[in-house]
């Protein structure tokens, strides 16, 4: 049923959404690689698309930014529309030297600096891994299409603009691969609901290297091996 931030109706969803964060790179997906596409989303600009790819039903909305936002998105969707699999496919800060712009990162967990867990009332840290045969899937799609990819941990952050300017290297020495906002609330809703998540991030800037960053267009626009493993593995 249609909630405060989604007009949906119930069925309009696939059992797998992919999410940008991007409402746009949400347009842009829909419109370039989906068949009978439908809009089933507008509220607040968060647009929803669900159509067919390769036959198979599809569903992809945008998330947008931080871990508030994509943790409203996602429940709603899980609890609400009957979603089973949720699969973010955003941009990320590179935090190591082999990591280069527009290389994959497949997300095996995620690490945060906020309080999100605190909700649980757990007894200890609550560590935010994604569903291994969605990870499994999208490491052997990555090898079939020779995209340069790598397998670990991301930091999800609340911070974009941190008062601390090297407060993400102390993530770097910790062998964390990338900063991005939004894998640690994805990963937590899911584990909570008993449902399935992965990450995958296309790298769109390094902290680490002198590298060029991608514009907002070219993210929203050209990031297209990220989008086509999810596609095949939804």
């Amino acid at each position: 049923m249609p909630t405060p931030h989604n007009e949906a109706k119930k069925g309009d969803f696939a059992k797998t959404v992919l999410m940008p964060g991007d409402p746009l790179r949400a347009k842009f997906l829909a419109e370039n690689y989906l068949e009978d596409v439908r809009q089933v989303n507008g509220v607040r600009g968060m647009l929803g698309y669900t159509g067919t790819y390769k036959g198979k039903e599809v569903s992809i909305m945008g998330s947008g930014m931080g871990m508030p936002s994509i943790g409203i998105y996602s429940y709603e969707l899980y609890t609400n529309y009957g979603v089973e699999n949720i699969i973010r496919i955003g941009s990320a800060g590179s935090l190591q030297k082999d990591v280069h712009i527009r290389d994959v990162i497949i997300a095996q967990g995620a690490c945060t600096d906020s309080a999100w867990a605190h909700q649980y009332e757990l007894p200890g840290t609550f560590s935010a891994i994604s569903s291994y045969d969605l990870l499994e899937a999208a490491v052997k799609e990555a090898k079939e299409k020779n995209i340069k990819y790598h397998v670990g941990n991301v930091i999800a952050s609340d911070l974009f603009y941190h008062a601390d300017g090297e407060a993400a290297m102390s993530w770097c020495k910790m062998g964390v691969l990338a900063v991005e906002m939004e894998s640690y609330a994805l990963f937590s809703t899911a584990a909570y609901l008993g449902k399935k998540a992965l990450t995958l991030l296309t790298i769109s800037d390094s902290l680490v290297s002198d590298e060029p960053e991608t514009t907002a267009e070219e993210r929203e626009k050209t990031f297209t091996a990220m989008m086509e493993v999810a596609l095949e593995i939804a």
